[in-house]
C-alpha cells in the first residue's frame, strides 16, 4: 500500500477496493470511478464474460484489476471470495456493496413467494454476507475504511407492483445505518447511495416504455435517465479522504426527481 502525503484528497492510489455487482450498470460505473482515482479494484459478478469485459473497460487505468465469479446470496462463496481478495491484494480498504437483482412488476396480490425470496436472497442476504465478511477484515486491520452501499430511492418512496425490490432496498439501508453506528469506533465509514431511474440492463423495459418516459422521466428536473457514469464521482468522494467526517449518510442520485 502506498504511503506518504497524497496530492489530492480524492486520490485513491494504493487503496484496495471490492465492488460487488460490478460487471455492468451502477457497479461498473463505481468501479470505473475508483480505478480512475488510482485504486486497485476487485470486481465480483455472476457472469465470467461480463466480468472480463468490465475488467477490460477499467484496466486502462493505473491500478490493478481482478475479477471473481461470486453469487453473493451464497454465504460460502462470499467468505471464500473475501479470503481470496485479501490473499491477492494483501488487504482491503473500500467495499462497494452493490450487487442486486430486480423484481418483475406484478400486482402485489398476484406476486409469487419464489420471486420474493430470490430478490431478498441476493439483495438483503448478499449485502449482509458481504458487509459481515469484509468488516471482519477491516476491523482486524485497524486502518479504517469505507463502505458504500447501494440502496434505492424506492426505499424511501415505495413503488407499486415492485414491493419485493423496494422492501429489500429499505432493509439494506437500515443495515448500512446500523453498521455506520457500530463501525465508527473503528474508523470505518458506511454511507448509502440511493439511485433514482438509471439506464441499466435492469431497467431496459422501462426505458422503452412511453408511459414511463412521460410520467416518470418527464418529472426529472434534469430531464433524462441517469447513467452508470453518473456514479463514478460519488464513489470516489465516499471512498476518499474528501468524506472523512461523513458516515451514516444517504445520497440521492436521481436528477432531482425526489424534490417533487
Amino acid at each position: 500500500m502506498v504511503s506518504g502525503k497524497r496530492d489530492s484528497i480524492f486520490d485513491l492510489t494504493g487503496k484496495r477496493a471490492l465492488v460487488t455487482g460490478a460487471s455492468a450498470g451502477i457497479g461498473l460505473g463505481m468501479a470505473r470511478g475508483l480505478a480512475r482515482a488510482g485504486a486497485d479494484v476487485t470486481l465480483w459478478g455472476r457472469s465470467e464474460d461480463k466480468l472480463a469485459k468490465a475488467a477490460a473497460d477499467i484496466g486502462r487505468f493505473a491500478g490493478r484489476v481482478a475479477t471473481r465469479t461470486v453469487d453473493v446470496s451464497d454465504e460460502q462463496a462470499v467468505t471464500d471470495g473475501v479470503a481470496a481478495l485479501v490473499d491477492d491484494f494483501g488487504g482491503l480498504d473500500i467495499v462497494v456493496v452493490n450487487a442486486g437483482i430486480g423484481s418483475s412488476l406484478q400486482k402485489f396480490h398476484e406476486s409469487t413467494t419464489e420471486r420474493y425470496r430470490a430478490v431478498m436472497a441476493t439483495n438483503v442476504d448478499g449485502a449482509f454476507f458481504t458487509m459481515r465478511e469484509t468488516s471482519r477484515v477491516l476491523v482486524e486491520q485497524g486502518t479504517g475504511g469505507s463502505m458504500i452501499v447501494t440502496s434505492s430511492l424506492g426505499a424511501l418512496q415505495g413503488a407499486g407492483r415492485n414491493q419485493p425490490y423496494v422492501a429489500s432496498k429499505a432493509a439494506v439501508l437500515a443495515l448500512a445505518n446500523g453498521c455506520a453506528v457500530e463501525f465508527a469506533r473503528h474508523r470505518i465509514r458506511v454511507n448509502s447511495v440511493l439511485p433514482g431511474r438509471i439506464a441499466t440492463d435492469m431497467t431496459g423495459p422501462l426505458q422503452e416504455s412511453d408511459v414511463s418516459n412521460s410520467n416518470v422521466i418527464g418529472r426529472v428536473p434534469l430531464g433524462r435517465w441517469g447513467t452508470p457514469e453518473d456514479f463514478e464521482g460519488i464513489a470516489v468522494y465516499l471512498a476518499s479522504d474528501a468524506s472523512s467526517f461523513q458516515t451514516g449518510s444517504t445520497t440521492l442520485i436521481d436528477g432531482g426527481y425526489s424534490m417533487f
